[in-house]
Order: structure tokens, then sequence, then C-alpha cells
């Protein structure tokens, strides 16, 4: 035979404070009010631009590497087109220089001149650009 009766705990239930919500509400509303999407919002807080490790900072100082600003405007479109491509880790061979790429995250990870890309052997790479 089972026992049908609900026991509740000793101690009281307390009404839920409901202050915090209103002040969340008031933020959502306001996030609704702009119309901004979270790609709308993640799109302005990243801008879009590669940027570059320190390891490959590090390298292109000491290799002496630079990139114009037409150099750099080419390598955010070839990082856009390939992410479209749902490329992760690529190189991009580019005015004698090669440079290990985060797609995912549009970051240099190293960089180094042509002459020393001849030595070397790319690992973990899944996407190649030569331009």
């Amino acid at each position: 035979m089972s026992d049908s009766r609900i026991f509740f705990p000793s101690q009281p239930i307390l009404p839920v404070d409901n202050s915090s919500l209103g002040q969340r509400k008031s933020y959502i509303k306001n996030s609704a009010a702009t119309g901004s999407s979270f790609a709308d919002i993640l799109e302005r807080a990243s801008d879009g631009k590669v940027t570059f490790s320190n390891h490959a900072l590090q390298r292109m100082e000491s290799r002496n590497l630079n990139f114009s600003e037409r150099d750099l405007q080419k390598l955010d479109d070839t990082v856009t087109k390939m992410a479209q491509k749902g490329a992760r880790e690529s190189l991009i061979y580019m005015n004698d220089m090669a440079l290990v790429v985060s797609v995912a995250n549009r970051t240099v990870i190293t960089a180094m001149d042509g002459s020393s890309a001849k030595e070397n052997i790319f690992t973990n790479i899944d996407s190649a650009a030569i331009l």
C-alpha cells in the first residue's frame, strides 16, 4: 500500500524577488528596439579585421616583413572568402610571405618570408591560398 500524501519541508516558501527581473526586461527591450541581432553585435565588436598574434608580430619584426594597407585589405578579403568555404586553419602565400592563419579567429598565427618557407613543412592546415 502506497502513501499518497504530499509532504512539504518545514521552511516556508518565500516569494520570488522580481526587482532584478524588471531591469533585465528593460535591457532586452532596449536591445530589441535597436533591431540589433546577436550576429550584428558580434560583427561590430570584432569589426571583421584580421589580427596578428604576438608570435606572428615577433616573427614579422625579426624577419623584417611589412604589409601595406592594400596587402592587409587583400588578406582580409581572402580570409573572408576562406571562411565562407569552411576553412579553419590555412596557409596564405602572398608577396613572398607565408602566413598560417586561424580563419575561425581571423588571426595570423605565424609569418615567414619565402626563403624560410621553402625549408618548412606546414602541418595542421586544411586549406591554402596563393595570392
